[in-house]
């Protein structure tokens, strides 16, 4: 590569970097659905002016993550179940698509590639770390969808980012064992490895719409 075509890194701009900033608080739940997003106090937090901040917060509006109401304010939107189900959906397509492409051409590699999201999250569950659980849990997808080396799913895949985790925290209580959650990952893994196509796509499939039912089940039920 020619001396003239290096380039300084890509600096954030204070929106970009606003924006990233709320976008991994809802992710984390640091702000839980449902908070209303006090453009003072974080104006303040943040120690910039509104406009900027404003500007951020749009964003993650227009990505869905936050809702505007008229004379109320901004909210960070709340997963309704049609929302969880469509999330799921949509996960249920991308990784369908990249596991064709992973059974097809990249099983060993994959399945190297996944053993330190299993691992950790192993480790995780072995110590009752729920969260650690759930963020491994969306690390190990996503590095599935990686895996299939095609960018746009990868970039699809993406766009559920937040949605995604806000989900995981919310499953968080619905498996009494931990280890039953890692199993059900260990078992992808080593049937991306060794079992047949369809073994692999019935587990993947099953685990997909394991997570909405629980969820379902969660939020109908009248003791929960």
């Amino acid at each position: 590569m020619p001396i003239s075509d290096l380039r300084p890194p890509r600096r954030q701009s204070t929106v970009e970097y606003l924006a990233e900033q709320l976008r991994t608080a809802v992710m984390t739940g640091q702000l839980p659905p449902g908070t209303q997003l006090g453009e003072a106090d974080l104006a303040e937090r943040f120690e910039v002016s509104r406009g900027p901040l404003r500007e951020a917060m749009q964003r993650l509006v227009s990505e869905g993550i936050l809702h505007a109401i008229v004379n109320r304010g901004v909210f960070v939107n709340e997963l309704t179940l049609a929302d969880v189900a469509d999330v799921y959906r949509t996960r249920s397509v991308i990784e369908r698509g990249a596991l064709e492409i992973v059974l097809a051409e990249r099983r060993e590699e994959t399945y190297r590639a996944l053993e330190a999201s299993v691992r950790t999250m192993r480790e995780a569950a072995d110590r009752g770390d729920g969260t650690a659980v759930s963020d491994t849990d969306q690390e190990f997808h996503e590095v599935l969808v990686e895996s299939s080396g095609s960018p746009r799913l990868i970039r699809a895949m993406r766009t559920l980012l937040v949605e995604t985790r806000m989900c995981l925290g919310e499953l968080e209580t619905t498996y009494p064992d931990l280890g039953a959650q890692v199993r059900e990952h260990e078992e992808l893994r080593e049937a991306i490895r060794a079992e047949s196509p369809a073994r692999a796509r019935e587990l993947l499939l099953a685990h997909l719409d394991d997570a909405v039912e629980r969820l379902v089940a969660k939020r109908t039920d009248p003791a929960a």
